[in-house]
């Protein structure tokens, strides 16, 4: 498999507040972190890092993310081989960075299937019936 794989935003939750190594990284877009949310570790005594995968508004992939989140590891003392947990909104743009740091050399890396949002729901909408806020995981919104 080119990645760790998919797991369900349970399981990132705990393994990431539970193993001081594992690191949560969201790979929305900045927009997205301002008027969505964003995980909340705080309680954990951790943080997440925010590195976008795709620009807003264009969409287009960010050129330089695989440098510039391993900058960030460094930067943060985290070791290449940590657990990495990947989040966007749904677990596309997730599942790209996941492989991209995978190909990279970093992880095991894994993809948060149904991200911070979730599919969308029967009324047209995310958030209600699946990922990270739908399943009352700690967030916060600016």
């Amino acid at each position: 498999m080119p990645y760790a794989g998919d797991v369900d935003v349970e399981t990132a939750y705990q393994q990431v507040t539970s193993d001081r190594d594992a690191v949560l990284v969201d790979v929305r877009t900045r927009a997205e972190w301002n008027f969505v949310g964003i995980p909340d570790l705080r309680a954990a005594g951790k943080d997440t890092l925010f590195v976008e995968w795709q620009g807003y508004p264009a969409g287009t992939p960010v050129p330089d993310f695989v440098e510039t989140l391993g900058n960030e590891l460094v930067r943060r003392g985290i070791a290449k081989t940590a657990p990495i947990y990947f989040l966007c909104r749904s677990g596309a743009r997730s599942l790209n960075a996941a492989l991209a740091m995978t190909a990279a050399g970093y992880g095991p890396c894994y993809n948060i299937a149904d991200g911070f949002e979730g599919p969308v729901g029967p009324d047209g909408h995310r958030g209600a019936v699946g990922g990270w806020k739908a399943r009352g995981l700690p967030w916060v919104q600016s």
